[in-house]
């Protein structure tokens, strides 16, 4: 299991190039319709893989979170994937799957894991909706292996949001006041539906207008449609949106990928873009900065995210009557 992970760290130097690599593991064999589900998650977001140690049990607890365990003097919650996608197996897992994303750890249980995958953004679809409700909204995306095996990507928003956090809590934005901002329209692309419900209900109590993509692709060609509205009308594209705001990994066109496309077309110019991931350590960030995005924060505190909007707003604000004086 150690010499599987090792090279883990010295294979996600892919940013920029919308690349991704995915660790493949599976749930078992369902006792009820006789398969075997592939599913896969983002190395970057894999920080061990091990036999699942004792696990403690916690009281009132989600159903699919069976516990707790102490891993190098931190707690962390671990979840029973199977349990979690409504999934009945015929033997219980054995492998647990250490990750940390959103500045936490959690671990996640399942029967074994499978290998390291490398393949474009590109290649990654977003699910039928059929798909996705049948394993509980947990399917952010899907991808076909050579052998016509069915990948599909856990939607790690989800799980994290109905494990360990509610994102309906009042509580969340309580400190969070209106904005005093000028009238701003925000543009923001992410592929979890449980992340653009939170970022919307973020930027509703901001009072900001909002227009939304469900990937990469799909935001890029909402912008040049905007651009090209623009200049129809002989306006800025500043005139119709103000900042974007980017999640990192989205199907078929990836956030870094899609930041150095606006940062390279010049209709753009003076537009904050931000990015906004669960791949939250150093590394990620700075790899974000030097594709072009002018700020960058983790995924999800409303809080920390709607102050990172005002600063880029002001900061933006102040650029622009410089520009003008």
């Amino acid at each position: 299991m150690t010499n599987f992970m090792t090279s883990v760290d010295e294979r996600t130097n892919l940013a920029g190039t919308n690349r991704l690599e995915l660790l493949l593991f599976s749930l078992g064999i369902d006792s009820q319709t006789g398969r075997e589900e592939l599913f896969g998650i983002n190395v970057f977001k894999v920080r061990e893989v091990m036999s699942i140690p004792e696990i403690t049990q916690a009281p009132d607890m989600p159903a699919s979170v069976e516990g707790m365990i102490s891993l190098r003097g931190q707690l962390i919650p671990v979840v029973n994937l199977a349990k979690f996608c409504g999934l009945k197996m015929e033997k219980p897992p054995e492998i647990m799957i250490v990750t940390e994303y959103n500045n936490t750890m959690q671990g996640y249980m399942v029967s074994s894991v499978d290998t390291i995958l490398r393949l474009d953004w590109n290649s990654v679809k977003t699910p039928p909706d059929m798909l996705s409700e049948q394993m509980g909204g947990v399917v952010t995306a899907v991808t076909e292996l050579e052998d016509h095996r069915i990948v599909m990507i856990m939607d790690v928003e989800k799980v994290l949001a109905d494990t360990t956090q509610d994102a309906s809590k009042d509580a969340w934005f309580k400190d969070n006041a209106a904005s005093a901002t000028r009238e701003v329209t925000i543009f923001f692309a992410d592929d979890s539906l449980v992340a653009r419900k939170q970022i919307a209900r973020t930027l509703d109590h901001m009072g900001f207008t909002h227009v939304s993509a469900n990937n990469g692709l799909e935001a890029w060609e909402k912008l040049k449609d905007i651009a090209q509205r623009a200049e129809t009308t002989g306006q800025a594209v500043a005139n119709f949106i103000q900042l974007i705001l980017t999640d990192v990994e989205m199907p078929e066109m990836d956030g870094f990928v899609l930041t150095k496309k606006i940062k390279s077309d010049s209709r753009f110019d003076g537009i904050p873009v931000i990015m906004h991931s669960s791949l939250s350590a150093d590394s990620n960030q700075n790899l974000g900065i030097n594709v072009g995005a002018d700020d960058y924060v983790a995924k999800f505190d409303p809080t920390t995210l709607s102050a990172t909007l005002e600063k880029n707003l002001k900061i933006n604000s102040s650029n622009n009557r410089l520009e003008h004086q």
